[in-house]
């Protein structure tokens, strides 16, 4: 749904006063955070989830039904004659080992469990009135349900680069900087720990009901030979004040060039400048439920009714580009890959992230971030502790009252 169309659906009209849909309205805010929350809970849920033998469908279906359960509790009274669109912002992903992102298997597929060891990237998105909040964490999945995980030095490095990478982008998006300091950035602290950004990742200004704004960030500067090849350079842009972003980051011990593989392609967006009158009775079934259940923000053929229609309809979808498709992409084989992704709000009072779990302990590195790194960790951890501080005084006072 395009910003005209909420209008339209809220009963707002040309003559009312404009809705004002950016952080300069404390109730979009409220949505962000909320939506943040439920992010953060349904991420921390899927990280005790993944033992050996737990089976990815499972995984993401379970990660779904968090996100849905909880956004039913928060806005129900109508707004307008309206309900409140609320609920998945972007299917959950569950992509293993040298697979980068976007795999939301289907329940029909057969595919081996988890085992002891695995490398895990969790990857999604909750939306509260179209306002969206998303993150991706990696994880090593234990020998037991008891057991604490391990990681090699080399996995180790290679998320430690990948975490600090978010963080210190996270921090360089600020009102008044530009993509190309985030990119250099990002360049900077990949070379230092010697890993590799995977090219195709982009950071997003994120909208009502839209995932991927114009403005974008670019992990690395295309090189010529890869201009060549076309692969499109960023074009540069400014962050402002009351801007939304997500801070995506995924990094490899291989060549950086995610490909897509041979696993179906379960997650589609639905391209909403393009319209066609299609032939075949399934793919009329699937531009109809897309039309009417996901209409602008991603969403995978899992949450269809009719899991069957929706495979054989979706094929001449996206022969017609009705809709966009986010392939499961791959690393070489062998290849180790950490995936990081937070949300942050761009206040008056500065960048804050509302999104993304800790840094697992046992994700270590024997490199120590280069000068500029560290100091951008240290204001942070400073940050982190004057927040703390402040929470911890202010329960001290409802104590006493």
């Amino acid at each position: 749904m395009s910003d005209d169309e909420s209008s339209v659906a809220s009963g707002g009209s040309a003559a009312e006063e404009e809705e004002i849909t950016d952080l300069s309205n404390s109730d979009v805010c409220t949505k962000y955070q909320e939506a943040s929350k439920i992010v953060n809970l349904a991420l921390q849920g899927l990280v005790g989830m993944c033992v050996p033998g737990a089976k990815i469908v499972d995984l993401c279906q379970f990660g779904t039904t968090v996100i849905d359960t909880q956004v039913s509790k928060l806005y129900t009274k109508k707004v307008n004659g309206q309900v409140i669109e609320r609920g998945v912002a972007f299917p959950v992903c569950i992509s293993v080992n040298e697979i980068v992102c976007n795999h939301s298997p289907l329940s029909s597929e057969e595919l081996p469990p988890l085992e002891a060891g695995d490398i895990v990237k969790i990857d999604l998105g909750c939306h509260i009135d179209g306002y969206i909040a998303v993150a991706a964490h990696t994880l090593v999945v234990p020998s037991s349900a008891d057991s604490a995980p391990e990681a090699d030095d080399e996995l180790g490095n290679l998320a430690v680069a990948a975490y600090n990478t978010m963080l210190v982008a996270a921090a360089c998006v600020k009102a008044g900087a530009n993509n190309t300091d985030v990119t250099s950035a990002v360049e900077r602290v990949s070379k230092h720990y010697g890993v590799t950004p995977i090219s195709s990742v982009r950071m997003h200004e994120m909208k009502r009901y839209v995932i991927d704004g114009v403005k974008e960030v670019a992990l690395k500067e295309p090189t010529a030979e890869e201009l060549e090849q076309g692969e499109e350079k960023v074009p540069p842009c400014e962050f402002e004040q009351n801007e939304v972003y997500s801070i995506d980051v995924a990094m490899s011990t291989g060549d950086g060039k995610a490909r897509p593989g041979d696993m179906r392609t379960t997650v589609f967006k639905r391209n909403v400048e393009v319209n066609y009158r299609l032939k075949m009775k399934a793919s009329r079934y699937v531009l109809s439920e897309v039309d009417k259940k996901f209409p602008t923000l991603p969403f995978t053929l899992r949450h269809f009714d009719d899991e069957r229609q929706a495979r054989m309809g979706v094929t001449e979808c996206i022969g017609r580009g009705l809709l966009t498709p986010y392939p499961a992409l791959h690393e070489r084989t062998g290849a180790k890959v950490a995936h990081f992704k937070c949300t942050v709000l761009l206040l008056p009072s500065g960048t804050t992230q509302v999104t993304g779990l800790s840094l697992p302990e046992y994700f270590k590195s024997s490199k120590e971030p280069d000068e500029e790194t560290s100091k951008i960790l240290q204001e942070i951890a400073e940050k982190a502790a004057k927040k703390a501080k402040k929470k911890a005084n202010k329960k001290k006072k409802k104590k006493k009252n």
